[in-house]
């Protein structure tokens, strides 16, 4: 009977015991999770907290319509400047070029005359063919300057377009941008023209791009027919 006692009591001793070790580890366990919620808190908070920092500017910036209007009318300024910049620039060379190319057979067309009774035919014939290069010369650059001109033609509308827009809008320096941009371009373009019209006219007066071919050989011919009669002597001529 001593010995059943001792048993039962050994037997209810690690009963308990084990039973205090299943309520340790349990509150270690719901220790760990009452430990590790405020971690997880901690970190979504910080992350919350990254995130609001990161959204001060979006949330600052002004999303109205007005403001959205206007900044897109800023950029189509800037576009329409752009595109007016370079149409500008491709006529200012071609009207360039035009005025050079005239001003080139109008030189050669001169020299031409002035010095056509004194080639022979195969110096003729190669001024002739200079001469008609240049000619097809000029009309491929007045066909270059036509169409550049329907391009700026075309950036000049956009541009007062978007200068006006941008007007009603509200933003103003990029109005006035788009007007400064319009008027350098318009009196660089009109420069250009009068040089290229002068040049036109010179050509009409020279008549360089219509005259028809000379022929040298026919002048020392008729020359030489009247040196003939000179020579033919007095004896041949008298009646008997």
């Amino acid at each position: 009977m001593a010995t059943f006692r001792k048993l039962l009591f050994a037997s209810l001793r690690c009963a308990s015991t084990w039973c205090s070790y299943g309520r340790g580890l349990a509150s270690v366990s719901l220790a760990r999770r009452i430990k590790l919620a405020p971690i997880h808190k901690r970190n979504w908070i910080s992350f919350g907290v990254a995130g609001a920092l990161c959204a001060v500017p979006v949330a600052q910036a002004d999303f109205s319509h007005e403001a959205l209007i206007k900044r897109a009318s800023s950029l189509v300024t800037d576009s329409a400047n752009t595109y007016l910049s370079q149409t500008t620039l491709a006529l200012l060379d071609s009207l360039t070029l035009y005025a050079k190319a005239i001003r080139i057979l109008v030189s050669l067309h001169t020299r031409y005359e002035a010095s056509a009774s004194r080639l022979s035919t195969a110096d003729e014939d190669a001024v002739w063919q200079v001469m008609i290069q240049q000619r097809e010369e000029v009309v491929t650059r007045r066909e270059q300057c036509k169409r550049f001109e329907s391009n700026w033609m075309t950036a000049i509308n956009l541009s007062e377009l978007a200068a006006e827009a941008a007007y009603n809008a509200g933003a103003d320096q990029a109005s006035v941008t788009a007007r400064s941009n319009l008027d350098l371009a318009q009196s660089q373009v009109e420069r250009m023209r009068q040089v290229a019209l002068e040049a036109e006219e010179g050509l009409r007066e020279s008549r360089a791009e219509d005259s028809p071919r000379m022929e040298p050989a026919a002048q020392p011919l008729a020359a030489q027919e009247g040196e003939e009669e000179e020579e033919i002597p007095e004896a041949y001529l008298r009646e008997d």
